[in-house]
């Protein structure tokens, strides 16, 4: 029996979760993938956005803004990698400088602070990579870049560490009431709650479904990126628009990663639901001619990696925030489309104030941790690695050559209050076959210490999500002795 039960752990639900955790509650996330972080929010642009896009007066609007500030002192908090960076919108024509102007204004009209409209020879000033043609732009420095998959798994190792339980491979398949009480059947068990969260991501209207919701539809959007090597990273230092065309496809952005990279994506086509993201063409060859408009150039012999994520749209053109009209008590959050990044602790707080202002009674803890630290041994002097390997000789060992990520940064993440139990899941922790060669060379070792310290067979690993299986079986016995092993 649960105060609260959280559906689905991407940001937005690691941020109620976080939230939550800070109160004397009893609360459960239910996630239905094997690790959290592996939705919506996997695979975006990973852009803590400056707030000029979202229509004035508007629950994007006002939750951009104060959630890229709450998010500023959360990655302070929780060691989590942020960067402030600043966003341009380049025109090239008379309709894509209207276009800039009517942006200026929204963003004047939400109180982003700093933005303004810039000429073609101060934008190349500022950013010389950008294509020569540009004859204006709206300047925008109250945005950053930051990693979407940590600030996740923080949040959420974060809320479980003080108390809140979470479950993964557990996705809801039925919600129904016994009084005041929610009965919520999953995968993995059944649960009671005296309220209910919907987090769901690209899933939050079938989670609707679930209490008799039919009235909120989901239009799922796929948009595909190109990852590129750190020798391409430097190449801009902003997060870079084109202008939205006549359809209002916001069109290809150039950002910078926190981890050095250089992401050029996505396009945006509908698909059936959450799970489809898949690349293909013709569509990489567009995000590939977009980004070379904006960014001419951009050297695409560089790519390391192509991948996919898919944005929560429904039939609202904005957040689908409060408490079900229909079912007292059950709180969506759902259409958190972007900036659903930039907004998820502001989110939250609005979750958490829907929350009492229907009768959940919050008492802060007494005692809260709030710390986290993640050791990254490759931003260490030499004589902080030297003293740290004295103190753990795992940290010796490098296994992903192409980031520096050693065994004892992986044990770490590995014993942390959220395990990870795939490869994929190691890489979203630490960085282990993020790299050049993408996990061709550490892979193996990454699967080995993973069987080794989970106490599992090597068979059991996935390299992510259910079914995505490493090992299929033996190719050979080897004897010893006569006997077989």
């Amino acid at each position: 029996m649960y105060d609260v039960l959280i559906i689905g752990c991407g940001v937005t639900g690691a941020a109620m979760a976080y939230t939550l955790s800070k109160y004397d509650l009893s609360v459960c996330i239910c996630e239905r993938s094997n690790d959290v972080c592996n939705g919506v929010s996997k695979a975006n642009s990973a852009i803590l956005h400056a707030g000029f896009d979202c229509p004035p007066g508007s629950l994007e609007a006002r939750m951009n803004l104060e959630g890229i500030r709450m998010a500023r002192e959360i990655c302070q908090k929780l060691d989590v990698k942020y960067r402030d960076i600043p966003t341009f919108v380049i025109a090239f024509d008379d309709r894509e400088i209207a276009y800039v102007e009517e942006l200026y204004e929204r963003g004047v009209a939400n109180g982003v602070p700093g933005i303004r409209i810039i000429d073609g020879e101060e934008a190349l000033r500022l950013e010389p990579a950008l294509n020569p043609n540009v004859v204006k732009a709206l300047y925008a420095p109250g945005s950053g870049i930051i990693d979407p998959w940590e600030y996740t798994v923080a949040m959420a190792e974060t809320a479980v560490k003080n108390g809140v339980e979470c479950r993964l491979s557990s996705e809801v398949t039925a919600i129904c009431k016994e009084g005041d009480i929610f009965v919520v059947t999953t995968e993995s068990g059944v649960f009671r709650a005296r309220y209910v969260i919907n987090a769901g991501g690209a899933f939050s209207a079938d989670v609707y479904a679930l209490v008799g919701g039919h009235d909120l539809v989901q239009t799922n959007f796929c948009g595909q990126y190109y990852v590129m090597d750190k020798a391409e990273g430097s190449k801009v230092n902003s997060v870079i628009f084109p202008c939205p065309d006549e359809h209002g496809f916001k069109g290809i952005l150039v950002a910078p990663t926190v981890h050095g990279n250089l992401i050029v994506g996505p396009d945006a086509y509908e698909v059936e639901n959450g799970d489809c993201v898949a690349t293909k063409e013709p569509y990489l060859t567009q995000v590939r001619e977009g980004g070379l408009r904006s960014v001419p150039g951009l050297d695409f012999r560089q790519v390391i990696h192509e991948y996919a994520g898919v944005r929560p749209n429904t039939q609202i053109p904005d957040f689908v925030i409060g408490e079900s009209p229909i079912c007292p008590h059950f709180v969506n959050l759902a259409g958190i489309k972007s900036p659903g990044l930039s907004s998820a602790p502001s989110i939250a707080k609005e979750g958490l104030r829907i929350l009492e202002s229907i009768g959940l009674e919050l008492h802060p803890k007494e005692q809260y941790d709030d710390h986290r630290r993640h050791l990254r041994f490759n931003q260490l002097s030499e004589e902080e690695k030297a003293a740290v390997v004295r103190e753990n000789p795992l940290y010796g060992r490098v296994i992903c050559r192409c980031e520096t990520v050693t065994e004892g940064e992986i044990v770490e993440a590995i014993h942390r209050p959220i395990v990870p139990r795939t490869i994929d899941a190691i890489k979203r922790r630490c960085g282990a076959g993020l790299g050049r060669c993408q996990g061709g060379f550490c892979g193996p070792r990454v699967h080995e210490i993973l069987a080794r310290e989970l106490g599992v067979s090597p068979m059991d690993i996935l390299m992510d999500e259910e079914g995505t299986w490493m090992l299929s079986g033996p190719i050979k016995e080897e004897t010893y002795h006569g006997q077989g092993r």
